[in-house]
């Protein structure tokens, strides 16, 4: 470690001399009025070639400051401010600190500002809400995908799971010409869209549909970005094959085709494989690699990734995939705007995992610290497949009104199988309970949910309606056998539970919503909103159990224990009123009503049926705001309060036995799930310095919890039911900085920050009340250095600590902590050559005996580019260092729990990959640079 910390520091020197040879800019940009414009663009351009050379954003009071190299080349020193015309001053030279002084634009009402030489666009410009970024002013190489792209823009921040946020706020919807590409959440746009065909990035706030068509400020926290495509290159097609084959019989294979034409788009999406990924990586380097040691944006990492709100593989092992997707959107004329997309997927999922889990029993004044031990080994596999149709149709009425309708269908077979076994001992390793067997189960699944939002404005400005209707329809058949052999140890007595059975299980939910909104304003920046809302909440579940018969030799002999009936239904409206305040610097929105609620229940069990009906009145509150302190500070602010009714299982007098070792029974004197939300935020994004942070927190306070009751006896069999607590709670907290140089051909970017929480828990085990306190935190460091399009070098570490305390238990706290270390290298020297390096180390303290507590993961690939950089030749080895591991642990608030499971090990892999991208009938050319990739 000595070595490595002389390295860093090293490297740290090296960067700060490189940064310190500057000089700085400065100056005031006002109005003929001398007003201060706040977020006037400045930047420097190449006269040789419109290049961006630096930016930076006036501040509040028109001031603004840029520090950049030394410029021995002539450049244009302009600046932009949006409804001005622009300002331009050429420079022979720039070698020394300048004052500019005041610098006055006038004022341009045609905005002929915006029609202006492309190479000329200003890098950054804010205009109202949205944020827009010009692409061609970020310099990528030219084999980048989107996700590289955004990585280079001011404020926006990529982590190692995926999650993008722009000045703090979390990304949740990723737009292509303002149209979802397969779906919203926009990861495959990001993966698969070449960065140069990009024109524009705008960031705004993530609005809901009646937001959206009422043209209200937003109501979340969320950020969202549109990627609008380059006009050039909105006609023309674009995409790649590629297939490749390894050691261990591992394998790939995919295929991307998209085209263009002005509002029309089709794109096809394949792909088969079995190491754990969907198959679609713009990352030509890495692609599919980086998941074992952490999750990336497509897959956990342990055999399971989500297509379009689809989850396949186990969540653990190995995982072979097969994948179709297509996505159409145009205008068909005027008024309708479809988005269509449709996915095919299959797969397969493979297992073995080991798992060693202590349960704590609570303090019976003995003094003695009593728990069960529970070691077991499984094997499983699990194959699915599933259709998904996602759609959209907006259609504009008149210039008044608006219709948007997004269904959404799916469809999805899923069979399991697994074969277990597993030992209890307790704190004096004596055997109390042990098992074994195999479980088979198939369901199929039909889903269909839609949205229907209709908005209409009046004359008068502020005034209008919205109404809205949503419907979740789902209905699910299977079946679930079960041969399994338990044997109970208690006082020197052997019980056996020995099953050979099968359940058929049927359930459909059906959940509405039903919302209409008025708005009627009584100054420009003051509204009352008047809403009523209907939902209604549907759950049946429809059980019936057999058990081998082994005259017949079928299962024929009904099992009366696992059959019955259950049926839940939850009505309720609430009406509410509330104001909306809207000014340039803030807004407030405030609504308060009552929700009355008829919730029904009936159960029909062993001969016997059961009605439970209440009634329920509570009040409905919400209270959402931001306050924005300049353009780049914000603070933001939510609450509310809601009730969570329980489900049938949890509230009627029905035994669950399908689990030999673990009976449920409901409590019939429940209470819904009472509690208060809560969020708080601030951010801060400086411009003109390039450097920014966030904080946040916020939380949860529960005054009903439903928690569990659990009484274990001496051979460790479990029976929970459900009781109500009060004084549970869970916050949780963050906060992230970061900060980016440049000079010449070194850029150097800094990231750090941490996270963390405190949770309160309660619950009974054999009728004593045990609490739990948790704390993690969990602070991270992460630097980035390019040197040109030559070399990218990208280390970090991340530290996570956990505690757990406990009370009315004998043991007082059990904590574990865990360090990974990352360091990421890419190279594209010599020309046509790109060689990655990807190595972690991963440390996790605490775990049991038998459990692997570090690993090392190493991985790299050698790519090769020819044929006019339309095929690239690859090999990649996954795991070099043969040392991969899949274990974790996990502390709750009544157990530890620690799992090892299966995981890729070391593989080669040869792959060819053919490229094709023309625009207007033309094949794309890569700019003079060294080669490109799509």
């Amino acid at each position: 470690m000595k070595k490595s910390s002389l390295l860093l520091f090293l490297f740290l020197m090296f960067s700060t001399f490189c940064f310190a040879q500057s000089i700085t800019l400065k100056g005031v940009v006002t109005d003929d009025t001398n007003y201060p414009l706040e977020s006037a663009t400045v930047y420097l351009t190449s006269v040789k070639d419109s290049t961006v050379v630096d930016y930076t954003i006036t501040k509040k009071n028109g001031s603004w400051e840029m520090k950049t190299r030394k410029i021995d080349d002539p450049v244009y020193l302009k600046i932009s401010f949006i409804g001005m015309t622009s300002y331009t001053k050429r420079f022979e030279i720039l070698k020394a600190d300048d004052d500019f002084g005041t610098i006055v634009l006038k004022d341009n009402a045609t905005e002929l500002s915006e029609v202006v030489i492309k190479g000329e666009v200003p890098p950054i410009r804010i205009k109202s809400d949205t944020l827009e970024f010009n692409a061609s002013s970020f310099k990528v190489r030219p084999d980048a995908n989107v996700q590289e792209l955004l990585k280079q823009l001011p404020g926006v921040e990529i982590d190692d799971e995926g999650k993008i946020t722009v000045n703090g706020k979390e990304v949740n919807q990723i737009l292509v010409n303002g149209k979802p590409f397969f779906d919203k959440d926009g990861k495959i746009a990001l993966q698969n869209l070449p960065s140069d065909i990009i024109n524009k990035v705008q960031v705004t706030d993530t609005k809901t549909k009646e937001e959206e068509l009422s043209g209200e400020k937003a109501s979340g926290n969320n950020a969202s970005i549109n990627l609008t495509i380059d006009e050039d290159k909105n006609k023309g097609v674009f995409g790649k094959a590629m297939a490749g084959y390894g050691s261990d019989d591992r394998y790939e294979s995919s295929l991307l085709f998209n085209y263009f034409k002005d509002k029309q788009r089709l794109s096809v999406l394949a792909s088969s494989n079995n190491i754990n990924s969907t198959g679609f990586s713009m990352d030509e380097i890495f692609d599919n690699m980086r998941g074992g040691r952490n999750s990336n944006v497509y897959y956990s990492g342990n055999g399971s990734f989500n297509i379009n709100g689809v989850q396949f593989g186990g969540g653990s092992g190995i995982t072979r995939s097969n994948m179709v997707g297509i996505s159409f959107s145009d205008t068909w004329f005027k008024k309708l705007d479809p988005n269509i997309n449709y996915f095919y997927t299959s797969a397969n999922n493979e297992n073995e995992s080991k798992i060693r889990m202590e349960s704590f029993l609570p303090d019976d004044g003995s003094g003695i610290a009593k728990k069960n031990i529970t070691n077991s080994t499984s094997k499983s596999e699990n194959d699915q497949y599933a259709h998904n149709v996602n759609t959209q149709f907006e259609y504009k009425i008149d210039s008044t009104s608006t219709i948007n309708y997004s269904p959404r269908f799916t469809k999805s077979n899923i069979k399991n199988r697994n074969t277990s076994s597993q030992k209890t001992s307790n704190q004096d390793d004596v055997l109390i309970n042990e098992s074994a067997g195999t479980t088979f189960s198939e369901t199929d699944a039909n889903n269909f949910e839609s949205n229907l939002d209709y908005h209409k404005a009046f004359r008068h400005k502020g005034r209008g309606i919205s109404l809205s209707l949503y419907n979740e329809n789902n209905k699910s058949e299977g079946a679930n056998y079960n041969q399994s052999d338990t044997y109970f140890y208690e006082n020197g007595n052997t019980r056996s539970d020995i099953r050979n059975q099968v359940r058929y299980n049927r359930k459909a939910v059906d959940n509405y919503r039903l919302r209409a909104r008025y708005s009627e304003p009584v100054t420009d920046s003051l509204k009352l909103i008047i809403s009523a809302e209907y939902t209604s909440n549907q759950q049946i579940e429809d059980r019936e159990g057999f058990n081998f018969n082994e005259e017949t030799g079928d299962f024929s002999t009904v099992s009366d224990s696992l059959t019955n009936y259950l049926s839940s239904r939850t009505n309720t409206v609430t009406p509410t009123a509330g104001i909306s305040i809207n000014k340039s610097k803030y807004s407030l929105t405030f609504e308060a009503g009552t929700s009355i609620s008829q919730f029904d229940n009936f159960s029909s069990y062993l001969g016997t049926n059961y009605n439970l009906n209440k009634t329920y009145i509570y009040p409905s509150v919400n209270l959402y705001g931001n306050y924005r302190l300049s353009k780049s500070k914000y603070l933001y602010a939510n609450y509310s309060y809601d009730v969570w009714f329980p489900q049938a299982s949890q509230v009627l007098p029905v035994e669950d036995f399908s689990n030999p070792l673990y009976t449920f029974i409901g409590n019939p004197d429940l209470d819904p799930n009472k509690y208060h939300n809560y969020y708080l935020s601030f951010g801060n994004y400086d411009y003109s310095t390039r450097s920014g942070y966030n904080v946040y927190g916020g939380g949860n306070y529960t005054t009903s919890d439903i928690v569990d009751k659990t009484t274990i006896d001496s051979s460790g069999k479990n029976t929970t039911t459900y009781t109500n607590v009060s004084g549970v709670y869970g916050t949780w907290f963050g906060a992230s900085a970061n900060k980016t140089f440049k000079k010449d051909e070194h850029s150097f970017r800094v990231n750090i920050g941490v996270n963390g929480g405190y949770d309160k828990g309660k619950a009974f085990t054999n009728n004593i009340q045990y609490e739990s306190d948790s704390y993690r935190i969990s602070p991270k460091i992460g630097i980035n250095y390019d040197f040109g399009e030559l070399l990218n070098i990208s280390p970090s570490y991340k530290y996570t600590y956990r505690k757990t305390d406990y009370t009315n238990f004998n043991v007082d706290s059990r904590s574990n902590f865990t360090h990974v270390i990352n360091l990421q290298t890419t190279s594209y020297w010599p020309k046509h050559f790109v060689l990655g390096n990807d190595f972690g180390y991963t440390y996790n303290s605490q775990l049991s005996d038998g459990f692997k507590k570090d690993f090392f993961l190493w991985n790299a690939s050698l790519g090769y580019n020819f044929y006019n950089d339309q095929l690239l030749f690859k090999v990649k080895v996954y795991d070099i260092l043969d040392q991969n591991l899949g274990t974790s642990r996990t502390i709750s608030s009544n157990l530890i729990y620690d799992q090892q499971n299966t995981v890729l090990k070391r593989y080669v892999m040869f792959s060819l990959t053919y490229k094709i991208k023309k625009f207007g009938g033309k094949e794309s050319k890569n700019r003079g640079s060294r080669f490109w990739m799509f």
